[in-house]
């Protein structure tokens, strides 16, 4: 138990956490059964598509994500009732997935990624926001890190689950989409029994311009401009699965690959989260940019083999488990505690704008100029913002907001 000013997460507050948690925990079985396929399915069996049209959709798609957050941020701010935008969001990704099945050209392929995206849209920045309101401030990290534990349980078990289908029922990609709708049904059903509210009191008139410049005060634009200069550079998995498939490794072990970054993602998360409360969150955040700076090193310098292809992913892995969990952790620090919301949606509105310029990019300069120039241009942009994090540190971190 604990008060305010204690140490540890009491019942009630780990309830919630636990709670959201496996909610992730089945929406990402959900999911990562299909994202593990997703990307040699679009390239193999959708007519025309290249590299290049892969990195479109996946930027166009997590863009919109990333920028609806941002509205749904702040109307959860308002309005108080996060849990109710929470389940919208998870149901409408839920209902759009298994529609890959049927999906026949790139238009559909794409369609069906951003009705799922949006739904992630429409639920990240309440959930983290309902999360963060759901233990002290002193116990932020630590929660964030169980959460996103839960999250890649969930993410581990999606491909392996996609991968035996495939190796030992004889599935293929197609019916594996349809049989994601099951976990998806489930995180449903928990989400409303289990999880709780935690603001009841409306936030009164909603004034858009006002709220943003309120939470756009003191160093949190500079942390904002920092996470947006290294998410320029920052591919997603999709170019480490279809690395892989270029160096040999069987289409139905494609999903073991991608279990393997998630396994990394989900060993990293609660030490990251539990440093990041002890020694300070940047610092941690800035060892995350470091080790995507490997990652990309490694996909440059190693040979292309298969055991090569298993150690990125476990690289990439470890960086996604640090920055997905501390720069999330990181923005209460700099927002005022009644606008989390609305700062949630400004930072996912920076990254996935962000977002879609990195996938684009990587994605056509792999097509049209090589892999050598795609994950050049990854490693200088991570660069600058390890630069820039190692200034921003050295002005100290406590945050004037």
């Amino acid at each position: 138990m604990m008060n305010e000013k204690g140490k540890r997460i009491s019942v009630g507050e780990l309830r919630n956490v636990v709670a959201l948690g496996l909610v992730s925990l089945f929406t990402d079985i959900s999911s990562e059964m299909c994202f593990s396929v997703l990307p040699i399915f679009i390239v193999r069996e959708i007519p025309g598509a290249t590299r290049a049209i892969l990195g479109i959709i996946e930027g166009l798609a997590e863009a919109l994500s990333y920028g609806l957050r941002a509205v749904s941020g702040i109307f959860s701010d308002k309005f108080r009732r996060r849990k109710a935008v929470i389940l919208v969001g998870y149901a409408l990704s839920t209902i759009v997935k298994p529609f890959f099945s049927v999906a026949q050209t790139t238009v559909d392929a794409l369609m069906i990624r951003v009705g799922d995206r949006v739904g992630k849209a429409i639920r990240t920045s309440p959930r983290d926001a309902l999360l963060s309101e759901s233990v002290s401030e002193k116990r932020i990290g630590v929660a964030f890190g169980l959460h996103r534990t839960l999250d890649q349980l969930g993410a581990i078990l999606g491909p392996i689950l996609a991968s035996a289908f495939m190796l030992f029922l004889g599935l293929t990609m197609r019916d594996v989409f349809w049989l994601s709708f099951i976990p998806g049904l489930i995180a449903l059903l928990i989400l409303l029994i289990l999880v709780k509210e935690r603001l009841g009191k409306a936030g009164g008139e909603l004034r858009l311009l006002r709220d943003v410049e309120i939470v756009l005060r003191g160093r949190f634009p500079s942390l904002l401009l920092i996470v947006g200069l290294f998410s320029l550079g920052a591919f997603n998995f999709s170019f480490i699965l279809l690395r892989a498939e270029e160096v040999g490794v069987p289409e139905t072990l494609i999903p073991l690959v991608y279990a393997m970054i998630n396994v990394a993602h989900t060993a990293i998360a609660i030490p990251a989260g539990l440093l990041s409360d002890r020694v300070g969150r940047e610092k941690i955040l800035l060892i995350g940019y470091g080790t995507f700076l490997a990652s990309t090193l490694l996909i440059l310098l190693s040979p292309g083999s298969l055991p090569f292809a298993f150690l990125i992913g476990l690289v990439y892995g470890v960086y996604v488990g640090i920055v997905e969990t501390v720069q999330r952790a990181l923005v209460p620090a700099y927002a005022p505690g009644e606008l989390r919301g609305t700062a949630y949606g400004l930072y996912y509105l920076i990254v996935g704008s962000a977002f879609f310029v990195a996938n684009a990019a990587v994605g056509a300069l792999w097509q049209y100029a090589g892999l050598v120039t795609a994950i050049s241009y990854s490693a200088m942009t991570s660069v600058v913002a390890i630069l820039g994090m190692t200034i921003f540190l050295r002005q100290g971190k406590h945050p004037s907001v």
